[in-house]
């Protein structure tokens, strides 16, 4: 199975590497991917489809934190591409949202800035990994988190999902869809998902890279 890694912001390819040999000792192809650096959230999802369109065959998508947003416009954009997308500590995007439009924006994008965190998404980052995570964090363009998403094909729903659940219990994200929480729309319209709990904070690919590798893999072996 071809296997595509979305990062979430501030991240590039390279935040996969303790995630990706796992998968590929698995027998799968694995495609890790640097975003580029546009100004709208639609670039950075043509910029995946385009990838999704040079494999032959079906493919996963992985979508870590606002990747996740970016994974549902690929599935919208090739629904029949799609085997499966899996959403790490997030979940699909609705038509007309926006993954994050409260960050702070500095002249255009979005710097790290960890204290906007609350100490459950910080889980397991020890000194070291918090100082690495500063060091190598990339500005986010301002567009990839503000711009709204645009959906048009309700084939979107068919395709199979799985939510790794990390700084909250996915017991609490059932309880959200259930009350019809306008957050959760999107994933409550899903036909297939699936919820798989990864205690940990909002970084697994760091903390528990192992886990999320075994995690994934089990996600693509039910599909």
């Amino acid at each position: 199975m071809d296997i595509i890694l979305i990062p979430g912001f501030w991240l590039d390819a390279s935040s996969w590497d303790e995630v990706a040999p796992s998968l590929e000792r698995a027998g799968h192809r694995v495609r890790a991917l640097t975003l580029p650096g546009l100004e709208s959230k639609d670039a950075d999802r043509r910029a995946v489809v385009s990838v999704v369109d040079e494999i032959e065959g079906p493919v996963v998508l992985v979508g870590h934190s606002g990747g996740g947003g970016i994974a549902h416009a690929v599935v919208d954009a090739r629904p029949d591409r799609v085997a499966r997308v899996v959403y790490v500590d997030s979940g699909p995007l609705g038509d007309g949202g926006a993954i994050n439009d409260e960050m702070t924006v500095e002249n255009g994008e979005i710097p790290l800035d960890l204290s906007e965190f609350p100490p459950e998404e910080l889980r397991d980052m020890d000194d070291e990994l918090l100082a690495s995570f500063r060091a190598w964090a990339i500005p986010q363009p301002a567009g990839v988190a503000t711009d709204r998403q645009e959906l048009h094909d309700e084939r979107r729903y068919d395709v199979p999902a799985t939510v790794i659940t990390c700084a909250f219990p996915s017991e609490q994200l059932k309880t959200w869809i259930a009350q019809g929480a306008p957050f959760v729309a999107e994933l409550a319209a899903l036909r297939e998902v699936e919820f798989v709990d990864l205690p940990t904070g909002h970084w697994p690919q760091f903390t528990k890279p192992k886990e999320l590798a075994q995690a994934i893999l089990v996600a693509i072996d039910r599909t």
